[in-house]
This record gives structure tokens, sequence and C-alpha cells, in this order.
């Protein structure tokens, strides 16, 4: 994991690829809202939070844009971050060494809130709506919305949410930043996990 902190330290090389990434969540968070206005559909006050789903996420692209996000938080902030994400972890190997279903809530979501909404990863953004997936050589493949989409909307006539443009656009972003930065280690870590890897002199680090 030094390796990921290493690039961290990197930010004029990495400042291309944030640039892009910026531009295609802008996309997603466009499309959703159009979708999502459609369908009469929102997440405001939703009791069963996705934040306490357990996403684990992929790209070092993401990793690089929720680390920009969480060095501009004032430092008791990241102290508060860094202490729930502890927190999260030991109590997520808790619950499964019962054998016990993890629903435990982001740390960096503090009353309903998330601290790094603008940072937030793409299954963040694009988690909730039915959508579908097309694969190349096949027809799309259709996933259902979230539980509170599927009560509140799922009646509704299928709008179409094609995430495929979102992923190919990712797949292309990750690979040419991988390339650029000679970084082959993967990045399969949940938020806290990447919580709790960031460089602990942030403020040193802040450009």
């Amino acid at each position: 994991m030094n390796l990921l902190n290493d690039i961290i330290r990197q930010p004029d090389r990495c400042a291309p690829f944030m640039d892009r990434l910026r531009a295609l969540f802008a996309d997603m968070d466009r499309e959703y809202e159009r979708v999502a206005a459609q369908y009469g559909f929102h997440c405001e006050g939703c009791e069963e939070n996705c934040c306490l789903t357990r996403f684990h996420h992929h790209t070092l692209a993401e990793y690089l844009y929720l680390w920009d996000g969480f060095r501009e938080l004032p430092e008791p902030e990241r102290q508060s971050a860094r202490q729930q994400a502890e927190s999260v972890i030991r109590r997520t190997a808790e619950a499964e060494n019962k054998g016990e279903p993890v629903r435990i809530m982001c740390p960096v979501n503090v009353d309903g809130w998330c601290r790094l909404y603008p940072r937030r990863p793409m299954i963040c953004r694009l988690h909730g709506l039915a959508h579908e997936l097309r694969r190349p050589g096949g027809g799309a493949v259709r996933g259902p919305g979230c539980d509170v989409f599927t009560r509140t909307a799922g009646d509704k006539p299928y709008i179409p949410f094609d995430r495929t443009p979102f992923y190919t656009e990712m797949a292309r972003l990750e690979k040419s930043l991988r390339t650029s930065l000679s970084a082959s280690e993967r990045v399969r870590m949940t938020v806290a996990e990447m919580i709790v890897r960031f460089p602990e002199d942030a403020a040193s680090e802040r450009s």
C-alpha cells in the first residue's frame, strides 16, 4: 500500500486524470438526476441508506479522487473520519467472525450527510435506479434498483438508464492513469479501508 501513497504525493502527475474523472462524474450525475426526476424518485430521508452497504471500490482513480477531497477537510474532521473508519473496520470484522450481516454506516456519513459527497465513488453515484449494461456482442442486462426504488417506482415503465458508457469511460481512464504512473497495485477497499490507509500528514500534502 506504500505505492499508493507514493502516487498520492505526485499531485501534478495525477491532476489531468482527476480533471477527466471530475467531468465523467458530472456526466453521471446529470444522467442519474434526469432519469430519477422522471421516476419522481429521490433518496432524501431514506432509512435504508445505501451508505450502510459494504461496497468495495476497484479503481485507483477513485482512490486518488477521494484522497483529494479528504485532504481538504479540516484536521478535526479528518481525525474524526479516521477514528470512525477504524471503528467500522473493527465492527465489520467482528460481525463477519460471528457470521452476521454487515450493515454499518460509512465513516464519512455524518447525520445523514456525506462529508465527501462531491468526491464520492462511482457506485455511490449510480446506485438506486433500475439500469442496464450492454456487453460486447450481447444484449442489455437489466439490473433492479434499490429496495426503496422498487417499492416507490418499481411498478412504473422502465426508463432507460444505461451505465455502459460510464463504465467504459472509467475503464479507459483507469488504464491510462495506471499506464502513466506505472501502477499495477489493485485497489479493492471499502471507503473505510481507504481512509485508514491515507497518509497521516494530510495537511502537509495540500497544494
